[in-house]
């Protein structure tokens, strides 16, 4: 959380004499203020699209979903929508976060003005919001007039709405006689507004003629909505509020990083709707709001992203029982999408000050920038002809030769539609280049059953494992199956792979009935072992369990495991090393990423876990991939809370412990890198990895997935250490 006071004085001159120059923002504040009579919907450089409007229905239909799931307690929510379609469990649990972070921070200011006779509450762009209704149902506006404001159309389709649904209308109780002027809904402890928030003289006009009061405690509410206007008349908004009432709590609610890979498939989503996100490009990240609102007047000022506020705001009770509401395997998607996202909080002239930030717990500090020892380039990959087949994630690849490379599973592109992965893939190295292979089934009637995040383990060249992975989340994992290549050993560069697909019914079944799980190869007095470890089930949302398999028989043998073992997990890495297995990061049991990493070294009799120590601390990430090569472990992309920058490659000595990050510049790629939910395939001869896959469903701005394979030369990074 970033939380601060302004500088001495902390408010703004208030003669325009005072100001900055003419082309600073509080100039054009008051210009703004100056103007007569110019309508605000007149003209396209005052009036916001129809399609920034529409935005408002979309997120009632999504508020209303999740209400009606159980994530939001607001009976209100689909009185007011009047569409009802059932959103995907990502979009519930982001319409959440946003819903709990308004309704804290106005429960907090309404909280702490309880002893003031009246307090205002000013909502800039309501559309269909219940916060009237639900607070009125609850008994918190004894002394409190909210009043809503929108365009005007919005503002009289919700008019109407109220009047002809009693529920609501029963509730708002008399009204003011029928809606007139800018005013088009009036009761004693609600108004509702038609105005152009871009035209800011109009807008303290009609809320003075509704009777807003500039002397009381004010909490004015902006949920995305500031962000679709011109900075100069958002700015010009922050500046009005601060400046005009003598004490003003502000609570703003949008979006932010718009240059990494999550931020640009973001951003692309609302131009294509023509509704950019303009203050974006100004204020990208909450340091840069921060300042907005201390140069605007405010005098204190927090903020945070709402991977914090969840962790840090919300009781660990509420976080598990909204993460037990749905079946839920978009963790990846669902941090992303709060680390896009952020609360602010800014008040001015009030006492006590309103800190409805403040955590109530104290967490390791996320902010700030990551240090890094360089920069690694991304390039795509070389291909003799164009590789389709790989846009998918939640898949697997593997080398099943020195140049063939198996993908398996997955969600993705198949014949034009998004789809579980039906066929497998194959890439083989020739001439300097990659070429899609064909395959061919031994049993072409055996069906692969399109399971996603399952393992695959290579024991020779002819033979790999496959263990676990899931259809849904809510189905039960499954087992295990032998992909044979009875013909890949036979050539150095095959035209073709020939896979056959065995399915068993091993002892060690009950065991492989996960996903998100880890298979290594590992040796015990000579004989190999897989060490199956974590995941999750359909039943459990992290298991710590572990059994060794045997590769022949596939049972599992008891092999006693001294030591403190690592928290259960998923999504974590696991990699074969000095005949043990080293675990780096991971999921936890309370959905928070995980920053340790174990060695379970072989002993006489049995194996040990150890702690890797790093330093400085590994920054804890999931969904990542790992290889080791000569001592390093290598840990590749994945999600981790530093919303400052995405993960790259961070390198860890196992002899010293040191770790270094390493970027990943892909600025010559023409699409964005996502590195999440991707598999990695390790060239150790040309110390290069190939990238494969990747991306997901972005919350409600669609899917990305990464086109192409991409290559990363890592020989300068590794000869460095």
């Amino acid at each position: 959380m970033r939380t601060g006071l302004g500088g001495a004085g902390g408010s703004c001159p208030s003669l325009p004499s005072a100001l900055p120059g003419p082309a600073g923002p509080l100039r054009q504040a008051w210009a703004l203020l100056g103007r007569s009579g110019a309508p605000g919907p007149c003209g396209s450089a005052v009036s916001l699209s129809r399609q920034v409007q529409g935005t408002g229905g979309s997120s009632a239909v999504s508020k209303s979903s999740a209400a009606a799931r159980g994530y939001i307690q607001d009976r209100f929510l689909q009185l007011l929508a009047e569409r009802r379609r059932r959103r995907a469990p990502l979009v519930h649990r982001g319409y959440y976060i946003r819903a709990r972070a308004v309704d804290h921070c106005v429960r907090d200011f309404l909280l702490k003005t309880q002893s003031h006779p009246r307090t205002q509450i000013v909502s800039l762009g309501a559309g269909f919001d219940s916060l009237y209704f639900r607070l009125k149902d609850i008994g918190f506006l004894h002394h409190t007039v909210i009043y809503e404001v929108d365009f005007p159309n919005v503002a009289c389709q919700k008019a109407a709405l109220i009047k002809r649904t009693k529920e609501l209308s029963d509730l708002v109780g008399d009204t003011e006689g029928e809606g007139f002027g800018v005013i088009t809904f009036s009761g004693e402890d609600y108004k509702l507004l038609g105005v152009d928030l871009s035209d800011l003289s109009e807008l303290e006009r009609a809320l003075e003629e509704a009777g807003l009061d500039k002397d009381v405690p004010t909490l004015f509410i902006a949920e995305v909505v500031l962000t679709y206007m011109e900075n100069s008349r958002s700015d010009a908004v922050i500046w009005w509020a601060a400046e005009r009432f003598s004490r003003v709590c502000f609570l703003l609610y949008e979006q932010m990083h718009p240059e990494d890979p999550f931020g640009r498939v973001m951003q692309q989503h609302f131009s294509q709707m023509n509704s950019t996100l303009n203050s974006l490009a100004q204020y990208p990240d909450c340091e840069a709001q921060q300042r907005r609102f201390f140069e605007k007047g405010w005098t204190e000022c927090s903020v945070m992203d709402m991977n914090e506020f969840f962790t840090c705001c919300t009781p660990e009770d509420e976080q598990k029982r909204v993460q037990a509401l749905e079946p839920f395997d978009e963790y990846e998607e669902w941090h992303l999408k709060c680390s896009h996202y952020f609360v602010l909080t800014a008040s001015k002239g009030m006492e006590p000050s309103w800190t409805p930030l403040l955590p109530n717990m104290t967490v390791p500090r996320r902010d700030g920038p990551v240090g890094t020892g360089g920069s690694i380039p991304a390039a795509v990959c070389p291909v003799r002809s164009g590789i389709s087949g790989l846009r998918r994630y939640g898949h697997r690849s593997v080398l099943i030769k020195p140049n063939v490379i198996l993908t398996t599973g997955g969600f993705g592109e198949e014949d034009g539609h998004h789809c579980r992965m039906r066929n497998f893939h194959v890439l083989i190295k020739h001439a300097g280049g990659w070429k899609a292979g064909c395959v061919r089934k031994e049993n072409p009637d055996k069906r692969w059953d399109e399971r996603l995040y399952h393992t695959v383990s290579c024991l020779s060249n002819g033979l790999a494992l496959v263990v676990g992975g899931r259809t849904s989340p809510s189905s039960p994992g499954l087992g295990m199956s032998w992909l044979k290549f009875p013909e890949t050993c036979n050539a150095s560069e095959p035209e073709d792979v020939t896979v056959e697909l065995v399915s068993m019914q091993p002892a060690a079944e009950p065991a492989a009935l996960r996903w998100r799980h880890s298979t290594t190869e590992v040796t015990f007095k000579g004989k190999k072992y897989l060490f199956l470890y974590g995941g999750r089930s359909a039943a459990e949302p992290v298991l710590g369990d572990w059994c060794f398999l045997h590769t022949r028989h596939l049972s599992c043998a008891e092999i006693p495991v001294e030591g403190p073992g690592p928290e259960s997990r998923h999504s974590h890495s696991a990699c074969s090393w000095k005949g043990g297995a080293l675990i780096a990061g991971g999921l936890g049991a309370a959905e928070q990423p995980l920053g340790s990493v174990f060695f379970l070294r072989e002993l006489e009799g049995g194996f040990q876990w150890q702690t890797v120590e790093t330093h400085p601390p590994l920054i804890p990430r999931y969904s990542h991939t790992a290889h080791v090569h000569d001592g390093k472990l290598l840990l590749v992309g994945g999600v981790w809370f530093h919303s400052s920058s995405v993960p790259g490659v961070t390198v860890v000595d196992l002899i010293t412990g040191l770790c270094v990050n390493y970027t990943i510049n892909a600025e010559h790629l023409e699409w964005p890198l996502m590195l999440h939910n991707h598999s990695s395939v390790f060239l150790p001869n040309e110390k290069e990895l190939l990238l494969i896959g990747g991306g997901g469903n972005c919350f409600s701005f669609g899917t990305h997935l990464n086109p192409e394979p991409v290559s990363l030369g890592l020989s300068s990074i590794l000869a460095s250490h």
